[in-house]
């Protein structure tokens, strides 16, 4: 269930060289604010699934949830990070590469939570387990896809 994940947390890992790299036509964040808003997501993320309370999960249905987690894909520019997941800018590569581990176990954590342990999304509503662990999947997917076109433009 969450294979897919540490392997792109080993991405981000990979993609730390890169850092300072940007190209405005593509995003105006460089490549490591896209790395580091993901760790900061997955991290923050996975302490609301952590603490929640089983019990108060409901699932309503969100078309946008249902769209975005059936193709996979985010829409680029349609949305902006909210401000606890948005980078601060005084984290260097190393930081970065010395907080992978640690989220790693933080996330293994999550396999043993009750499945309707639950994290609120501000666009999508309440997730339970399965939909969040689903959604980190895709929103990382959707900020390394950034990350290598911001790299493309850089060749």
């Amino acid at each position: 269930m969450l294979q897919p994940v540490y392997h792109q947390l080993d991405t981000i890992s990979e993609l730390l060289s890169e850092f300072d790299t940007k190209a405005p036509s593509v995003s105006e964040a460089s490549v490591g604010w896209h790395l580091e808003h993901l760790l900061l997501v997955n991290g923050r993320v996975a302490e609301a699934l952590i603490q929640s309370n089983p019990a108060d999960y409901h699932w309503t249905f969100n078309l946008k949830k249902s769209l975005v987690l059936f193709i996979k894909r985010i829409p680029r520019g349609k949305a902006k990070a909210p401000k606890t997941a948005r980078p601060v800018g005084d984290q260097s590569p190393e930081d970065l590469k010395n907080r992978i581990p640690s989220l790693k176990e933080k996330l293994a954590g999550l396999t043993k939570l009750h499945p309707n342990a639950n994290f609120q999304h501000p666009f999508f509503g309440m997730l339970n387990l399965k939909t969040t662990i689903r959604f980190l999947f895709v929103h990382n997917q959707h900020h390394l896809k950034i990350v290598q076109d911001i790299l493309a433009q850089k060749k």
